[in-house]
């Protein structure tokens, strides 16, 4: 089958398959074999704690791949500065940067004049046309099946990829619920033209940060296994359900407020799960797909499995 879209020629990459951004968990031994795949890995600029260490973590990237990666910017946290970080991407030549959360006309104008190519995340139709209208090269679609942060209005990626190509000249990726080759090629039959996974890339070997506790619970867990956590305060973001989350829950039916949930729903909390796998003092993103997950591969079988599946069904429909 030929992979080639407008994605795959955009980003020089054999199939049209990226790897979410994924905090405090994409680093360069699961953007490296990402690549190395035939996809597009990324790392996560906002996770590391300074220039010298986004820096460095390019660095290793391309002493494990000589492939096109990209470096994710989750701007949404308006406490960090970001352009600082940004400016190591652009002196550092990376091939991609994309976008999550937050208004990306700040990274638009600062990458102005260089060849990087920008990818946005969006969750709605007229985001999607904004992007396009400030130079986006492509967008990433979520619906409200995703993992971690998602739009306001929970409409699912089935209907609101195909009402973004309808919207748009760009290329399309779509992303939520996706983690097998069927969901790939739902994806193109929506008319996107590439998918980004984030949570179905967790659960595989050379995500090395995630603790045995995370993937276990992915593998274990069902459809119904995950929950929408800060929607009363306005940022819905969907994750594993345990012990963590019913303690959010319980505070945004009696203290809707951001104070009263901070110490809940911090970085902190995140990391004490994924890394340690701390059920009880921490919680882990995960979409709908996990119900998808029965495994923890190698980046390599999940992509051979993947493409094997996507082209036996496209017979099929033949």
């Amino acid at each position: 089958m030929n992979w080639q879209t407008r994605i795959t020629d955009l980003l020089h990459i054999q199939y049209p398959i990226i790897q979410g951004g994924l905090a405090y968990l994409a680093y360069a031994d699961l953007a490296a074999a990402v690549s190395n795949a035939g996809g597009l890995g990324q790392i996560t600029a906002m996770s590391l704690e300074s220039p010298d260490a986004l820096r460095k973590e390019i660095q290793k990237v391309r002493s494990l791949t000589n492939l096109p990666f990209g470096v994710n910017f989750a701007i949404g946290d308006h406490d960090r500065p970001f352009s600082h970080m940004l400016e190591v991407a652009i002196e550092e030549n990376v091939p991609v940067v994309s976008m999550t959360g937050g208004n990306p006309t700040p990274i638009f104008d600062q990458l102005k004049g260089t060849n990087i190519k920008k990818l946005v995340l969006v969750a709605a139709t007229r985001q999607a046309q904004k992007a396009e209208e400030l130079g986006a090269d492509a967008v990433m679609v979520v619906g409200q099946e995703g993992g971690g942060h998602l739009g306001r209005d929970d409409v699912g990626t089935m209907v609101l990829v195909p009402r973004v190509v309808d919207a748009v000249s760009i290329p399309v990726i779509a992303s939520g619920g996706i983690g097998d080759g069927r969901g790939l090629m739902a994806a193109l039959a929506l008319g996107a033209e590439g998918i980004e996974m984030g949570t179905r890339f967790i659960a595989t070997k050379e995500c090395v940060h995630a603790s045995f506790v995370y993937k276990q619970a992915l593998v274990d867990s069902t459809e119904t296994g995950t929950t929408v956590i800060k929607r009363t305060i306005g940022a819905p973001a969907r994750a594993l359900i345990n012990p963590w989350t019913d303690k959010i829950h319980e505070i945004e039916a009696s203290t809707p407020t951001y104070e009263a949930l901070k110490e809940y729903i911090s970085g902190q909390a995140n990391k004490q799960y994924i890394y340690e796998g701390l059920e009880s003092k921490g919680f882990g993103w995960a979409g709908q797909v996990a119900g998808l997950i029965d495994d923890v591969p190698s980046v390599e079988e999940l992509f051979v499995r993947m493409i094997s599946q996507a082209e036996k069904f496209r017979v099929k429909w033949r």
